[in-house]
């Protein structure tokens, strides 16, 4: 009995969300289209590719082993953490950063993070529409949502890193949507 109240209570889940999605209008969408071909000279950086790559042949020895629940253990001060935001790639970021950027986080082909802004909730987004879409080449915009690392209401939009025309990696990018507008 409690396996079919969970199922109904998932479908019914399921089937109203989309009623809550809030759709952007029209200036707020060309703003973060305006965004994202922002964001995508970002990933293009040389700073940006070059540490991906790096990232890809050859995990730092501190980050093997890695994993969601030793990521979650770890606090914004551990020098794990805090090497990912002061690394070279985060200096590239943060030199690019504007006021309607609220999170940004670089991550190599495994999903596993290269460098960011702020220690996003999760060490790998593989499986993750935010990294699986621009791991095919393609851009990716998710829905308005209310952030669960920065508390902001936000648009996460997200970009493939190139080499050449290989995809190596994906660049995350958070837009503030209060600030945004005012841009």
């Amino acid at each position: 009995m409690k396996k079919i109240l969970l199922s109904i209570a998932i479908l019914a889940t399921a089937s109203t969300a989309p009623l809550f999605a809030q759709e952007l209008d029209a200036d707020t969408q060309a703003k973060v289209t305006a965004k994202i071909e922002q964001i995508k000279t970002w990933a293009a950086d040389a700073g940006i590719v070059k540490a991906v790559k790096a990232h890809n042949e050859s995990l730092p020895a501190d980050l093997t082993g890695m994993n969601q629940d030793k990521w979650k253990a770890l606090g914004i001060l551990d020098p794990l953490v805090r090497n990912l935001a002061k690394n070279d790639a985060a200096a590239v970021i943060k030199s690019k950063k504007t006021d309607s950027v609220s999170e940004a986080f670089l991550s190599g082909a495994e999903g596993t993070k290269v460098a960011f802004l702020s220690k996003p909730s999760n060490w790998s987004h593989k499986g993750k529409p935010k990294h699986d879409v621009p791991m095919s080449g393609k851009t990716w915009q998710g829905a308005v949502e209310v952030d669960d690392s920065t508390g902001i209401r936000q648009v996460q939009v997200a970009v493939p890193v190139l080499d050449g025309d290989k995809v190596i990696g994906s660049l995350c990018v958070g837009l503030d949507l209060g600030k945004l507008k005012a841009e």
